[in-house]
């Protein structure tokens, strides 16, 4: 059942091409290899099996996803080719599906390994769990609707940006000492962060000229990089902020949560004013309902008010690890660099909005 739920991920229900709904399963000795695609993003999962006869045959995969997960738990399975049928029995269960040939399967074209790292699971999925969420959605620049992995001497970096927020977070790989930049795409990203739910230890990701490949013992994912050149993200980062506020997490999100409810639903509006001690939130629309609130903060300064998407705000927050929240402003024109206190490998940026 596990190893089926983590191919069906990439299979589509509504393909051009009928072969694109199957899953493609592979009896060699006493391994079953099951393989889904959908020919941006392929995923193959084994499961251990007692053979009497090897074989490729591809079967629908949410059809039988279904039908195995109705069965009784530790149930056992006997599966069979009879004629342009596989036929599947458990106990007093039987069925039969329809098949395509394995031959019409298309698989991801592999090329040459370029880079190979052992990275940790939980590590990985840490930093792409805080990072995805600024990814763009259907943007025309199609590279933004990715994330950019950049690995250098030492270290990772995942780089995700719509053009209104970014998302950057780090991960430490000693002993790496290979510079590489590769877009992800949006649905390889998810189903990367997918397929770590499932797995512990290390894995290995493989980089060649145009995929990524991330192996677990019983899992491997490809997926297919996007072309294209990634905006060169330190530029944006805003580095001469002096005004330096501390916030409760918690608090600042439940506030912002709170007078979210009365933005204006199309352009999540909201007034941030900083000042001695607090931030005054504000929000209205065009029903002219309004709300306000105030956090206590520690801040010294002038005061400044600046326009924000709270929704920008809210993501940011929902990532973060640390009970507090930095954040750096220079004025009302200038975009927010929020980070957590004593972790330097996470930075987020959101802009500001003309209110």
């Amino acid at each position: 059942m596990r190893p089926l739920q983590q191919v069906a991920g990439a299979v589509e229900r509504r393909q051009t091409l009928p072969i694109l709904s199957n899953v493609l399963l592979d009896v060699r000795e006493d391994r079953l290899s099951l393989v889904g695609t959908d020919l941006e993003v392929e995923l193959l999962g084994k499961v251990s099996v007692t053979e009497l006869a090897g074989g490729r045959i591809t079967v629908p995969g949410r059809k039988l996803m279904d039908i195995i997960r109705q069965l009784p738990e530790k149930a056992e399975v006997h599966v069979e080719l009879d004629g342009s049928s596989l036929v599947v029995n458990s106990g007093r269960f039987r069925s039969s599906l329809s098949t395509l040939a394995a031959e019409d399967f298309p698989t991801v074209e592999r090329s040459e390994s370029e880079v190979s790292l052992k990275i940790d699971s939980k590590g990985l999925k840490r930093v792409l769990d805080k990072t995805a969420f600024a990814m763009a959605q259907q943007d025309v620049r199609f590279f933004l609707n990715g994330m950019l992995i950049e690995i250098s001497e030492g270290s990772m970096r995942a780089v995700a940006t719509d053009g209104h927020r970014l998302a950057l977070n780090g991960l430490t790989l000693p002993g790496t000492a290979v510079d590489k930049q590769v877009i992800l795409p949006r649905k390889g990203v998810f189903e990367v962060q997918r397929l770590l739910q499932e797995v512990s230890g290390d894995v290995e990701v493989v980089i060649s000229s145009n995929h990524l490949s991330v192996v677990a013992e019983e899992f491997e994912l490809i997926t297919k990089l996007l072309d294209g050149r990634f905006p060169d993200y330190d530029r944006v980062i805003p580095r001469d902020g002096d005004r330096v506020i501390e916030a409760d997490k918690d608090l600042l999100r439940q506030a912002l949560s709170r007078t979210a409810i009365l933005s204006n639903e199309k352009f999540r509006a909201i007034r941030v004013k900083f000042s001695d001690g607090s931030i005054e939130l504000s929000a209205n629309n065009p029903e002219q309902e309004q709300a306000e609130e105030t956090v206590t903060v520690d801040y010294e300064g002038e005061p400044v008010e600046i326009g924000f998407n709270v929704s920008y705000l809210q993501d940011v927050l929902g990532v973060l690890e640390n009970e507090r929240v930095r954040i750096t402003v220079r004025d009302a024109n200038s975009s927010a660099l929020l980070e957590e206190p004593g972790n330097d490998e996470g930075i987020y940026v959101v802009m500001p909005m003309k209110l």
